[in-house]
């Protein structure tokens, strides 16, 4: 058994980026787990309920939300590390008894350098914004290792990956419905014209962004923008 790790939700307008960690034996994963983004919603959903219903699966899981995405002075390749590093300290907390430490972590790169990345989550884990667990007992110590297209490689961050999505999908499902009186939000993701939609709706509506929206990206500071200067044309 091993650690795999993984985010979804990176670069959506709208929602929340979301990080699981899985600790599991690879054997024990179905064939075909693997990159989120390729397997279909209805599978990805029964995989992630298997996963979580599974006692020799430890799951940890972390949301970014948007006002911390928004937050002066940081940047994703950080917010990725933090989510991460998060989720895997969760899983820890859960980790099954015959896990030998230290625990062997392998994480999808979010950052050009995987070396680089492996460091910073390491570092995030062993010495994060807490200490210890919510019970007091201190975590296990780390062997991290990250790589691009972990999440297709290597079956345990595959299981995370999935995970993270459907994760995603359900915040996703809660926003949508508690802005049910406009256009269908869609994927959150800036080159979906439902989004896009949305947000102009929204902001023309009210004056202002949902509190579902990052508004740190281009794609929200646009639909402000173009309101600002329709009002001024109206004017």
């Amino acid at each position: 058994m091993y650690l795999g790790v993984d985010e979804a939700g990176k670069g959506p307008a709208l929602g929340p980026m979301v990080a699981a960690a899985v600790i599991a034996d690879p054997a024990s994963l179905p064939a075909d787990v693997g990159d989120s983004k390729r397997i279909a919603p209805a599978r990805r959903e029964e995989m992630a309920a298997a996963l979580r219903s599974d006692p020799d699966v430890a799951i940890g899981v972390a949301r970014v939300e948007p006002a911390e995405i928004d937050r002066p002075n940081t940047d994703m390749n950080t917010l990725t590390v933090r989510g991460q590093a998060r989720a895997v300290r969760d899983a820890l907390a859960d980790l099954p008894a015959d896990v030998a430490e230290p625990v062997r972590v392998v994480a999808d790169a979010g950052d050009t350098s995987e070396e680089r990345f492996a460091r910073r989550l390491s570092e995030f884990v062993e010495g994060g914004e807490n200490e210890t667990p919510a019970d007091g007992e201190p975590l296990p110590s780390v062997d991290v290792t990250a790589a691009h297209g972990a999440d297709e490689d290597d079956p345990v961050v595959g299981a995370a990956s999935v995970v993270a999505k459907a994760v995603r999908d359900a915040a996703m499902a809660e926003i949508d419905a508690a802005y049910s009186g406009y256009d269908d939000l869609g994927s959150g993701y800036p080159s979906d014209p439902a989004t896009r939609s949305f947000l102009r709706e929204y902001v023309a509506e009210t004056g202002d962004l949902p509190d579902c929206a990052r508004r740190s990206w281009a794609t929200c500071d646009d639909v402000l923008a173009a309101a600002e200067q329709s009002a001024l044309d109206e004017f």
